[in-house]
This record gives structure tokens, C-alpha cells and sequence, in this order.
């Protein structure tokens, strides 16, 4: 292999080696970005203390 094939060769993987680390940088910040949403989701949707119907969760039923 003559050093212009293997120069090409190399500036190939290289171009591949970045395509890759791009595409997992670009993942990486989404994921991010998605789980800063969820928190923010579920900081939005607390539950009230006081449940909407007063009778509601207040007995239990069992059987033994």
C-alpha cells in the first residue's frame, strides 16, 4: 500500500471516528435534555394534600 492510499484510508477513519462522536454527543444532549423535562413534569404535576372527593381513600376493605 503506497502512503497516498494509506493517508486516504486514515483521513477515512477519521471522518467516521468524528460522524460517530457527533452522533453520540447528539444523543447524549437529548437524553439530557429529556430527563430535565421529566423533572420539570414532575415537579409541575404535584399531588394536592386534600384529595378532590372527601369520603375518597378513607376506609379500606378487608376480608380475612
Amino acid at each position: 500500500m503506497d502512503i497516498a492510499a494509506l493517508s486516504v484510508v486514515m483521513a477515512n477513519h477519521q471522518l467516521k471516528t468524528q460522524a460517530s462522536i457527533a452522533v453520540m454527543n447528539h444523543a447524549k444532549n437529548f437524553a439530557e435534555l429529556q430527563g430535565q423535562q421529566f423533572v420539570d413534569l414532575l415537579k409541575s404535576s404535584q399531588i394536592s394534600p386534600t384529595p378532590s372527593h372527601p369520603s375518597l381513600g378513607t376506609q379500606i376493605d378487608v376480608k380475612v
